[in-house]
């Protein structure tokens, strides 16, 4: 595959594909509560544990699986594996990463 196709993969797409998958994953309500919201308490846990949290490890799963889900949800009409390419993988991962330590260092996941 030349660069040229990845570039093409998403380049119909009206929507940035990314921002669109975060914002899925937070959004749907049975996605959030049993496969997101548990990566992001992990992620609180090796945080108060000053320990390193592996992102690409603990993230790309639940993001392959999101774009499952999301190509179901919406009806988009592509494999799940080609709605991401791997740069659009980890741009996603380091997103929600970032952004949910910013929600544990400001003490959102306390109980």
């Amino acid at each position: 595959m030349r660069m040229e196709d990845l570039v093409k993969i998403n380049s119909d797409l009206p929507f940035d594909i990314v921002d669109d998958l975060a914002i899925y994953m937070r959004n749907d309500p049975t996605f959030y509560r049993k496969i997101f919201f548990p990566a992001v308490i992990k992620m609180k846990n090796c945080y108060e544990k000053n320990e390193k949290f592996n992102a690409k490890k603990e993230l790309f799963p639940i993001i392959d699986r999101a774009a499952g889900n999301y190509c179901k949800k919406f009806k988009i009409e592509r494999r799940p594996e080609d709605l991401l390419n791997d740069k659009d993988r980890q741009l996603l991962a380091k997103k929600l990463y970032s952004e949910e330590m910013t929600n544990i260092k400001k003490g959102t996941y306390n109980k």
